[in-house]
């Protein structure tokens, strides 16, 4: 099975949520990546990023689905939270390495291989995005099909 994710930038969740069904290459530039389960990995970069576990940004920092219009069955909207948001901005290109390197770890106790060059192409292409939003109003949301 192949999963498609769609990183993009919109001012509110309204205008995200737009996007659902199609995808936001029409609406908002977007950054695609594929084959991984974009959840998990929100939370395992935050928990990364902020020196907790995985357990701990579940509980506190529930993933947000903007859109859902099938009901798991299809294309849905999830917004990045504001504190990956905020760490993928600040972060420079060694933090951006070091997260990806420890990503790739924690994906391998669970048997799945990735390369570490992707993973520090993944997390670096998101925080282009990231710092420039930078503190404003706007969002970083994933669309997943």
């Amino acid at each position: 099975m192949s999963i498609i994710i769609k990183f993009f930038v919109a001012p509110d969740h309204e205008a995200a949520a737009a996007v659902a069904e199609g995808g936001p290459d029409e609406v908002f530039e977007s950054l695609t990546f594929g084959n991984f389960d974009v959840e998990e990995a929100l939370i395992e970069w935050e928990s990364t990023f902020a020196g907790r576990n995985f357990e701990e940004v579940l509980d506190d920092d529930v993933r947000e689905t903007v859109a859902d219009p099938d009901d798991g069955k299809g294309p849905f909207v999830l917004a990045v939270s504001r504190t990956l948001q905020d760490a993928l901005c600040t972060a420079d290109e060694q933090r951006l390495a070091e997260v990806s390197q420890l990503w790739v770890a924690e994906r391998a106790k669970d048997g799945k291989v990735f390369n570490p060059e992707i993973a520090v192409w993944i997390l670096s292409g998101l925080a282009d995005p990231a710092r420039a939003v930078g503190e404003g109003d706007e969002t970083l949301y994933g669309w997943v099909a």
